[in-house]
């Protein structure tokens, strides 16, 4: 059995431009996450699937539409799925026990946002000590606004994936990723 895992991080609905949070260019990452998430199966790579909750608040509500994982990457059957309600996917959840239990000593990141969620997920791999790698064009963001100025999703996705690049590990394509 393979020592990596796909973690396959909020890819959900409110994601989609029917949903509360749309986000910039989701249905190409999609796409190619579909691609990854395919090719990692058929690797025998352990695919564990995210999805973000967020009690309390107008958006992730427990029990919507919006929190469901997005059919065009639905989780297998024997696939684990963990729900988590804060950015960094290991805080408050099992995965780590997962991810160990299987002997997983590789992690790949795909999903969203690019910014929040995966950023958070792939620094905290990192300092668990797993090799990871980011797999940039199966994520996803928006267009950010700080002090008057509004960053398009495509600096912010650039911005995220270059800094992952420098410290906390490999960022690649699906293309390089299927290869």
């Amino acid at each position: 059995m393979s020592k990596r895992a796909i973690l396959v991080v909020d890819i959900q609905n409110e994601y989609f431009p029917d949903g509360a949070l749309p986000l910039v260019g989701i249905e190409d990452a999609v796409a190619n996450a579909a691609k990854v998430i395919a090719s990692a199966r058929e690797g025998g790579d352990l695919v564990v699937n995210i999805r973000h909750e967020a009690p309390g608040a107008s958006i992730f509500v427990p029990g919507s539409k919006g929190v469901e994982i997005h059919s065009s990457v639905a989780p297998a059957e024997d696939e684990p799925v963990i729900v988590k309600n804060f950015p960094n996917s290991f805080r408050n959840t099992n995965l780590r026990d997962i991810l160990d239990a299987n002997g997983v000593t590789d992690v790949v990141v795909i999903g969203a946002m690019s910014h929040m969620c995966v950023d958070a997920t792939t620094r905290a791999a990192n300092d668990f000590g797993y090799a990871t790698t980011t797999v940039h064009d199966a994520c996803a963001t928006r267009d950010l606004e700080f002090g008057g100025v509004t960053a398009p999703a495509a600096e912010v996705h650039t911005s995220i994936m270059a800094a992952l690049a420098f410290a906390y590990g490999t960022v690649i394509s699906t293309e390089e990723f299927t290869a």
